[in-house]
């Protein structure tokens, strides 16, 4: 892929994630599928504090789209973390099974996030 299409690639999955970590987080968690999004039993505090990180990065996400180059590291930043919070989720999900559901809803969709920003982003040197 030339990396001209990449960017401008990055810059519509930038906007797309970042609306998706704005409302589909919230959407997902309390009325789509709260099964394979939530914690059972249901930690509303906790779900809150999370909805808040997520929407504040999409924001972040949003604003980043106009010039991805000159956030890098956000966009690094969201990579790694969706696949430290997908990983911990995963063996959580193994282990207690009360949290098998998320290995069908935000486990996959956090590494799903990491892959397209990760092969999305312009590689040092070619940009």
């Amino acid at each position: 892929m030339r990396e001209e299409d990449r960017l401008r690639y990055l810059k519509i999955a930038l906007v797309v994630i970042g609306v998706i970590f704005i409302a589909g987080i919230y959407l997902m968690m309390n009325v789509v599928w709260p099964e394979g999004w939530g914690w059972t039993p249901r930690q509303y505090e906790y779900e809150q504090m999370i909805m808040g990180v997520y929407a504040v990065l999409g924001v972040f996400l949003i604003r980043a789209a106009r010039d991805p180059l000159a956030h890098a590291s956000l966009i690094w930043f969201t990579v790694w973390s969706s696949i430290v919070h997908a990983g911990i989720m995963l063996v959580q999900a193994l282990v207690d099974e009360t949290e098998r559901a998320n290995l069908l809803g935000d486990v996959p969709a956090l590494f799903l996030v990491a892959a397209v920003l990760w092969v999305l982003m312009p590689r040092k040197g070619k940009a």
